[in-house]
């Protein structure tokens, strides 16, 4: 290594510049070279070692690290003027840029051609533009913020259950999955194959409705559940005593459930009031994401309910049970690895950036 080099030390931030550098998928290739070169040589590499590596010669090998101990990071960089000259006007660049954040007239959103047409360039113009600034207008995320007036303190109850489990009782996540649809496919599908994608026509034949119960253990990950076509406060209290049946009678149930109306009815806080083990914790309103057991409906959706195609409510039970069963003799945990103050801090942000 040159001695006028030799004392360099590479500092923490560069090297994860360099090394994010190297990591993302829309880095060019000569940067990535660049900065391979100087990540080697930082970890002590000789001129010739590191370019057998990279695929170049030494003198470039020298060129790169000289420039990166003269000028940093922005050494690596093309000088100004070098290179071809852009075809495509700034201001164009900048309004096709911002312009996918302000919907055009009549519509919710631009497409890559009706940009295209507007600034007159070429759709693959606009989607590499779209692309290298992340602006993605075809895709929309759904949320929504609770506005419960005692969110923080149900917020850190609940999150202190998975954090923080209580000694001789169990954390059982509980809700109702309703509207089960026993629906079958009008014509039979053609089976996943090699070339060929999996088929399912698009109309289809209701046969009924069921609604699962379910109480996942924490801890355990297994699903204590009831079947039933209605969801009524009676049903769930009927759920209710499942559990008690199915628990040990020596451990406390601390139940985490929304806000539900049937789980607020007085038929049921008075049987909950004899129950003196029962141990209820709302989440707060319109944060159903806290229940885990809201993973578990979403499995069972992907997996058993919303690509199959029954013949009969009982078709559809049958298979529901059976996912269970096999469930429950390969039990899988579902772990909160959040951190509590970081996901609160994100709520309240989102709050701020919401319209008043």
């Amino acid at each position: 290594m040159n001695s006028a080099l030799a004392g360099f030390a590479l500092s923490e931030s560069d090297r994860a510049a360099l090394q994010r550098v190297l990591a993302s998928k829309t880095s060019e290739q000569r940067m990535v070279v660049r900065a391979r070169i100087v990540l080697l040589w930082a970890d002590g590499q000789a001129d010739r070692a590191v370019a057998a590596q990279v695929g170049v010669n030494r003198h470039t090998v020298r060129l790169w690290r000289q420039r990166f101990v003269e000028q940093g990071l922005a050494g690596l960089g093309d000088a100004p003027g070098r290179g071809r000259k852009p075809y495509l006007d700034a201001k164009i660049k900048q309004a096709i840029v911002t312009g996918a954040v302000q919907p055009p007239a009549h519509r919710t959103r631009w497409s890559c051609r009706s940009m295209a047409r507007a600034q007159k360039v070429s759709a693959s113009t606009v989607q590499r533009l779209w692309r290298s600034n992340d602006i993605q207008p075809h895709l929309t995320r759904t949320f929504k913020v609770s506005t419960d007036a005692h969110f923080e303190e149900k917020f850190w109850d609940v999150i202190g259950l998975y954090l923080n489990p209580p000694d001789k009782a169990l954390v059982l996540c509980c809700d109702e999955k309703s509207q089960c649809q026993a629906l079958e496919r009008t014509q039979p599908a053609l089976p996943l194959g090699i070339g060929h994608i999996r088929t399912a026509t698009h109309d289809y034949i209701r046969h009924g409705t069921i609604t699962l119960f379910a109480a996942l253990n924490y801890l355990e990950g297994k699903i204590v559940s009831m079947l039933d076509v209605k969801h009524r406060h009676q049903e769930w209290l009927k759920f209710l005593k499942r559990i008690d049946r199915e628990t040990p009678k020596e451990l406390d149930l601390h139940l985490i459930v929304d806000n539900y109306a049937t789980h607020k009815h007085p038929e049921v806080k008075a049987w909950l009031a004899k129950h003196k083990r029962f141990y209820i914790h709302f989440t707060p309103t319109s944060a159903s994401w806290m229940n885990l057991v809201e993973r578990f409906f979403r499995d069972l959706t992907e997996q058993v309910v919303r690509e199959g195609s029954f013949r009969h409510v009982k078709d559809l039970c049958d298979q529901i049970l059976d996912y269970l069963a096999e469930r429950n003799a390969h039990p899988t945990r579902y772990v909160w690895n959040a951190k509590g103050q970081e996901t609160l801090d994100k709520i309240n942000k989102a709050r701020q950036a919401l319209p008043v």
